[in-house]
């Protein structure tokens, strides 16, 4: 019977893989199909006929790179923000005691209730007074802002984590509170930074509302705005490009996943050696 076990978990977490990664198969699979294809009744996951030309149509489109590169830029610079912010931050909030702590982690579980519409007006209205509308600082600020009680969350859990013992034990060496933080509390954050980190750059390198609402001009279009410009009037949509554009566009987010996950990998193996 145990000897059974060991390939029905097997079976079971490759059936679990397949099942989270069968919409991005079948999103590779329409990006090389033809429009006809994709718009008959016929379903097929290899293609009849694989059209590469959806990618160079969605690479051609005008546009694009640039706003590949907008994306990068406002997601790498929230991102950035997000940890320099909330990495102390949590730490305050974690510490703290009594109703003062209790009345923090309320209102960041507060924040998260209220829908993007109801603040997107406010919002606006405060870029404006600052000169920031239709800017990819105004739009930065804006994902750093949304994004932040949810890091505060994160890491102010992790932070509540490790042992005050240990602080108190590097004080004992006559390590002051910046040597503490340093040399003991942030590298034993390392994983949770690094979660933060990821979920920061994807929430905003996918981000579309605040971007439509507060972005007019063309070229400082970020990526998901720029592929919503292949639907066309009437509903038409250039099914295969967007598709391709779609594939194109989920790289960058699965590099950074990449690099991202050998430092988690490095920051848990740390921590467990240093706690």
């Amino acid at each position: 019977m145990r000897a059974l076990v060991r390939p029905a978990q097997y079976l079971g977490l490759a059936a679990y893989i397949l099942f989270l990664g069968f919409p991005l198969l079948w999103l590779i699979s329409a990006s090389v199909k033809s429009s006809g294809e994709l718009n008959s009744l016929t379903v097929s996951l290899l293609p009849e006929q694989w059209h590469w030309d959806n990618y160079s149509q969605a690479l051609a489109r005008q546009g694009l790179v640039r706003s590949s590169v907008n994306s990068a830029v406002v997601a790498l610079a929230s991102t950035a923000l997000v940890i320099l912010v909330a990495l102390p931050a949590s730490y305050v909030l974690a510490r703290l005691k009594g109703v003062v702590r209790a009345a923090g982690v309320g209102w960041i579980l507060v924040s998260q209730v209220f829908p993007v519409i109801l603040i997107i007006l406010p919002l606006f209205l405060i870029l404006r007074t600052m000169g920031l509308t239709d800017s990819l600082a105004g739009l930065t600020l804006v994902h750093t802002t949304y994004t932040m009680p949810f890091a505060l969350w994160m890491l102010q859990g992790y932070v509540s984590g490790i042992p005050v013992d240990l602080e108190e034990a590097g004080a004992m060496d006559g390590a002051n509170r910046l040597a503490v933080l340093r040399r003991i509390v942030f590298p034993l954050l390392a994983p949770g930074v690094v979660a933060t980190a990821m979920f920061s750059f994807v929430s905003s390198w996918n981000e579309f509302f605040f971007a439509l609402v507060l972005l007019q001009s063309p070229e400082n279009y970020t990526l998901p705005i720029t592929l919503s410009t292949f639907i066309g009037g009437e509903g038409k949509v250039a099914l295969g490009p967007l598709a391709a554009g779609s594939v194109l566009a989920a790289v960058p987010s699965i590099v950074f996943f990449s690099i991202m996950q050998k430092r988690l990998t490095g920051g848990l193996l740390a921590g467990a050696v240093k706690g």
